[in-house]
């Protein structure tokens, strides 16, 4: 792989975290086409690969929440800190991104911390059905990007949640969450929204919120 990487320790309490990411998002490697033939673009080709603010704000508040007996799933997890973080805790823990990168950088990072693959599969929120099968919790951040992102993620979820499933996603404010919000109270989920004091571990400060979705 041509592009460049770099390596860091996310530290949850006693737990450390080793990550191989991209160095910076401008980073770009689609010599067979791959990324290109499913739409990705060579400016948001990187993004998969950036530990996002959002996404460390998903990580530090599973690992404050108790999942033990629960199977979670991660929609679109990029880089997957979360998912390497719980499949680290030995929680049962399946993954899904579009990008074709995602899974190999994955399976990377589970090895950097000596344990077992997480389970990942490639799909996209507007595919059709896929056997994925039903969650207790479903997981994600900074998922909105577009607003067609709205209904397909929803449909997507609602797809994969259990009847009386549960979901948890971080947003850093890209303005289509009360949207989002509405299609899943209109499917049966009840919302509350924290809004998260500054974190520690962030130089910047995070605007966003911690949407956490029940029925």
């Amino acid at each position: 792989m041509a592009v460049r990487v770099r390596y860091d320790t996310h530290e949850f309490d006693h737990v450390d975290i080793h990550l191989r990411s991209l160095r910076s998002n401008q980073e770009f490697e689609d010599d067979e086409g791959q990324a290109e033939a499913l739409g990705i673009s060579s400016a948001s080709w990187p993004l998969f690969g950036i530990v996002w603010p959002s996404g460390e704000v998903l990580a530090h508040h599973l690992f404050q929440t108790d999942v033990k007996g629960k199977r979670i799933l991660e929609v679109g997890c990029g880089i997957g800190l979360t998912s390497v973080l719980l499949n680290h805790l030995q929680a049962d823990i399946t993954a899904t991104d579009y990008h074709p990168e995602a899974e190999g950088f994955m399976r990377h990072n589970t090895d950097l911390n000596e344990d077992p693959m997480v389970p990942f599969v490639r799909t996209g929120w507007a595919d059709p059905e896929t056997a994925l099968g039903e969650f207790d919790l479903i997981i994600g951040s900074d998922l909105l990007y577009e607003d067609e992102h709205v209904k397909q993620l929803a449909g997507f979820i609602c797809q994969h949640s259990k009847p009386q499933g549960q979901v948890i996603l971080v947003d850093p404010g890209r303005g289509r969450h009360a949207r989002f919000s509405k299609a899943m109270v209109e499917a049966g989920f009840s919302l509350t929204i924290e809004r998260p004091q500054q974190p520690d571990f962030m130089v910047s400060p995070f605007k966003g919120v911690i949407l956490s979705y029940s029925r």
